[in-house]
């Protein structure tokens, strides 16, 4: 059993069933080039060091990551790095959001918070996770490491 199978297995039996289900949209959904790696102790579609060798903040061990998935002891956090500094992508998915959903979207900067199992918008999030390319966020990414490196 790989790391990802023993975290899934190790999952509340009350989130396992839709963890298992929005990990399975979310493979489809987000664009192939990605790759599904174990980091950050969760599941996380990263861009590999192959494309990307200067790695994750010039660590050069660690791909970038995009999306991770992680099972918390009372809600599902989706991790999507994208939205942070990608207003346009932003406003689209909180738009859409209230469109499909009764319920008050609960986010951080890059974390969704999924708080209860039968209220998941699976469509919703597919969609959310198809609409960056790899080639975008790699540039989103240098972007803000640009920025980030000129006022440190």
């Amino acid at each position: 059993m790989n790391q990802i199978e023993a975290y899934i297995k190790a999952i509340d039996p009350k989130w396992q069933a839709v963890y298992s289900e929005l990990l399975e949209i979310l493979k489809e959904q987000v664009p192939a080039e990605f790759e599904l790696a174990w980091q950050y102790e969760m599941p996380t579609f990263i861009v590999p060091l192959s494309v990307f060798p200067e790695g994750y903040l010039g660590r050069k061990d660690e791909g970038l990551p995009f999306i991770s998935l992680a099972a918390q002891k009372k809600h599902l956090s989706l991790y999507h790095m994208g939205l942070m500094g990608n207003k346009e992508l932003l406003n689209w998915f909180q738009e859409e959001y209230k469109k499909q959903m009764p319920t008050k979207l609960n986010m951080g900067k890059s974390c969704i918070r999924l708080t209860n199992p039968k209220t998941i918008p699976f469509e919703l999030l597919g969609e959310l996770a198809s609409r960056m390319s790899m080639d975008e966020w790699i540039g989103q990414y240098e972007r803000f490491a640009v920025k980030r490196n000129s006022t440190s």
